[in-house]
C-alpha cells in the first residue's frame, strides 16, 4: 500500500518537475549594459563647407543581448542603441559645427563555440541612423539632415578568461553596412526647394560599399568589482558617403565606461542572478 502511494505521488509530481524545467529553459536570459564616454570627432560635409571640422564628442550606448529559439537555440539577438553629439571647429578656428546622431542596430548572431570560454558570432544586421549637422555661419543652407540605414553583416568575438582567479570578458565587434538607402539633397539644392517648393530631385539614393563604405567597431572589457560588473570600452565609428556629388564623413573615437547586468526574467516580473551557462554573452 505504501509503495502504491509513493508511485502515485511520484507520477503526480513528475509533470510539475518537467514543466518547471521547461519553464527554466524558456526563460529569457538577458545581458544589459549602459555606457557613457567621450572622445574625438572629425566631421566633413561638402554640402555645408569644403573644410574638415574637428572637436570633442560625447556618446551614450545601451545594449541588450538574449538567446532566441532559432536554429536549436544557437542564435542570439542584440539591440544596440547609440547617441552621440559633437562640437567641432575648422582648422582656422573661425567657425564651428554642432552634430548629433542616433544609431540603432538589431543583429542576429549564430554562436560558434570552438573552445571553452571562446565564442565566435556572425549574422545579419539591421542598421538605422538619424541626425543633423549644423553650421552656424551658413545662411542659405545652415544644416544637413542625416537619415540612412539598411542591411549589413555583424561579427563578434567573445573570450572569457581569468587572471589567477579573477574573471574577465573581452569582446570585439564589427558592424559593416552592405545595402541600404540614404536621404540627401542634390548638389546646390536647398531644403527650401525640396520641402516648400516641392522641387526636390533625386533625394533618396541607393547605398552600398561603393558609395557608403562605413564600419562601426566596438571593443569592451568586463570585470567584476564586488557585486557589480564594470565595463570599459572603445568605439571606433567610421561613417562616410558620396551621394548626389556630395561627400561626407564622420569619424569618431570614443572611450567608454559603464556597468553590465546579467539577468533572467520569469514571466516578465521576477528577476534573479544569471547562471554562467547558456548565456548570450
Amino acid at each position: 500500500m505504501c509503495l502504491c502511494v509513493l508511485i502515485l505521488i511520484t507520477l503526480a509530481c513528475s509533470p510539475v518537475c518537467i514543466q518547471a524545467q521547461d519553464s527554466l529553459r524558456t526563460t529569457r536570459y538577458v545581458m544589459r549594459s549602459a555606457m557613457i564616454g567621450a572622445g574625438h570627432n572629425n566631421t566633413f560635409e561638402t554640402y555645408l563647407s569644403p573644410l574638415e571640422y574637428q572637436g570633442p564628442e560625447v556618446r551614450f550606448a545601451y545594449e541588450t543581448m538574449r538567446m532566441t529559439r532559432l536554429m536549436d537555440g544557437n542564435v542570439s539577438a542584440q539591440n544596440l542603441l547609440q547617441l552621440h553629439a559633437s562640437y567641432t571647429e575648422n582648422i582656422s578656428q573661425t567657425n564651428h559645427t554642432y552634430g548629433g546622431l542616433v544609431n540603432w542596430s538589431y543583429a542576429l548572431h549564430y554562436q560558434f563555440r570552438p573552445a571553452e570560454g571562446l565564442k565566435i558570432l556572425f549574422g545579419p544586421m539591421l542598421d538605422l541612423n538619424v541626425g543633423v549637422v549644423y553650421n552656424r555661419r551658413n545662411s542659405n543652407n545652415p544644416a544637413q539632415a542625416k537619415a540612412y540605414g539598411g542591411l549589413g553583416a555583424s561579427g563578434m568575438l567573445i573570450w572569457k578568461f581569468r587572471i589567477k582567479n579573477y574573471p574577465m570578458t573581452l569582446r570585439y565587434q564589427a558592424n559593416l553596412p552592405l545595402l541600404g538607402a540614404m536621404f540627401s539633397p542634390e548638389f546646390g539644392e536647398s531644403y527650401y526647394e525640396i520641402f516648400s517648393l516641392g522641387n526636390g530631385g533625386r533625394n533618396v539614393a541607393f547605398t552600398s560599399l561603393h558609395n557608403n563604405p562605413s564600419l562601426r567597431q566596438l571593443l569592451t572589457l568586463d570585470f567584476p568589482i564586488r557585486n557589480t560588473v564594470m565595463r570599459i570600452g572603445y568605439i571606433c565609428d567610421l561613417q562616410q558617403a558620396k551621394v548626389n556629388h556630395l561627400k561626407s564623413h564622420t569619424y569618431s573615437h570614443d572611450f567608454m565606461i559603464g556597468i553590465v547586468r546579467h539577468l533572467y526574467l520569469i514571466h516578465g516580473k521576477s528577476r534573479a542572478g544569471m547562471p554562467h551557462k547558456n548565456t548570450p554573452f
